[in-house]
This record gives structure tokens, sequence and C-alpha cells, in this order.
């Protein structure tokens, strides 16, 4: 446990002296100013919430691919070996990629209630918000894995898969066979109706929850092979 808590320390330390950190910023930054440039009334803030965390599914597969593409390739073998286990360093490099994650969802829940939001919204709003960006980091967490280096070595074709998994869920997403992959979709349309944390969240979480698992158990077992 404490070498994988190492890992994790090094592998976010490795990501921010690269100055990677500062592409995913960027792109939080610029969906605050779209989505906060007019403050958002009174009564709307989950929806609000919840457009963001749809838009934030990228930003968060970037920052997941561009952590651990960040580690040089020799670096990774010798972390792997440091920690006794192979196992040890791919769950460090996912525990700092979520943990990464989890301080630009922080910012995006934040934000809005500095400057976004017309009124400050109520409990059922906050945590509403909180569970919809949970979702949105574990979605982008696994999309960002299994487009990083160690699987697809080709930045361009790492790049291209990263926006055409991310557009292909939003598409499947329109589709009456939304179950069939993350329902981002879902979340935006769920957000804007009464009852959303009783009656809606729960089983978008499920199937988001199933497919996230999926794609990280994909990635997990694909890293076997790899170096």
């Amino acid at each position: 446990m404490r070498a994988t808590v190492s890992l994790t320390q090094f592998k976010i330390a490795t990501y921010v002296r690269s100055h990677r950190v500062l592409h995913p910023f960027a792109g939080l930054l610029a969906i605050m100013i779209v989505l906060y440039s007019v403050r958002v009334t009174p009564g709307t803030e989950l929806s609000s919430y919840a457009d963001s965390a749809a838009l934030l599914v990228p930003v968060f597969a970037w920052a997941a691919r561009g952590l651990l593409d960040a580690e040089p390739d020799v670096q990774r073998l010798i972390s792997a070996t440091a920690a006794g286990r192979p196992g040890r360093e791919v769950a460090g490099g996912l525990a700092a990629s979520a943990a990464v994650n989890a301080m630009l969802a922080a910012l995006a829940l934040a934000v809005p209630l500095v400057i976004g939001f017309a009124a400050t919204p109520g409990p059922a709003v906050l945590l509403g918000g909180l569970a919809l960006h949970v979702l949105s980091l574990v979605t982008g967490t696994a999309l960002g894995a299994l487009t990083s280096r160690p699987i697809l070595p080709d930045p361009g074709v790492s790049a291209l898969a990263l926006l055409g998994g991310y557009v292909a869920m939003l598409l499947v997403s329109l589709a009456p066979i939304a179950w069939l992959t993350v329902p981002i979709i879902g979340w935006m349309h769920a957000a804007g109706r009464p009852g959303f944390l009783g009656g809606h969240l729960p089983g978008l979480a499920v199937i988001t929850a199933f497919w996230c698992a999926l794609a990280l158990v994909a990635y997990i077992r694909l890293r076997r092979t790899r170096p």
C-alpha cells in the first residue's frame, strides 16, 4: 500500500513538473467561461452542472492521458520494478489520474458558486452536481487510460481515439440504445427533471459504473502485455 501511495505522489509530481497539467486546466477554464459568461438563473443550477460534467469528460480524459504519458517508458519500468509488482505501478497511475481529475472537478464545482450562479443553490443541487462530476471524472479517467501511450503508442492515433471515443459516447447516448455506453446525454436530460437524486441518478450511475469498470479492466489486462 505504501509503495502504491509513493508511486501516486511521484506520478503527480512528474505530471505537474512537466507542465502538461496546464493543458486540461486551460480546457477547464474555457468551458467555465462558456458556461458561466452569463449568470445561471435560479432553478437551473443542476442542469448547468450537468452540462459542465458532460463537457468535461474529454478534459478529464486528456488529463489522465497526459499524466500516464508524462513518465518516460524506461522510468515506468523502473517504477514497476521498485514497487515489487507491475500491478502496483498500474494502480498508482490510475490513482494519480483520479486525484488530478478530482482537483479539476472541485474547481468546476466551486467556480459557478463564486461567479456563475445568480443565487446560491441548496444542498440537493450541490450533491447532484458533485455526483455528476464524479461520474464525469471516472468516465474521463477510464477513457484517458485506454488512450494513453502504454496502450496506443502513436500520439496522433491516441488523440483521435480519445476524441472519437467521446463523440461515440455522445452519439450513442442520443439513440434508444443509450445503455450501450456511458449515458452522457442522459445525465443532461435527467438533471432537468424532478427527482434527479432519488429517481434518475441511481440508474445512470449503475450504467456509467459498469462501462467504466469494463474499460478499466481492459486497460489493466492490456497493460499486462505492454511495457
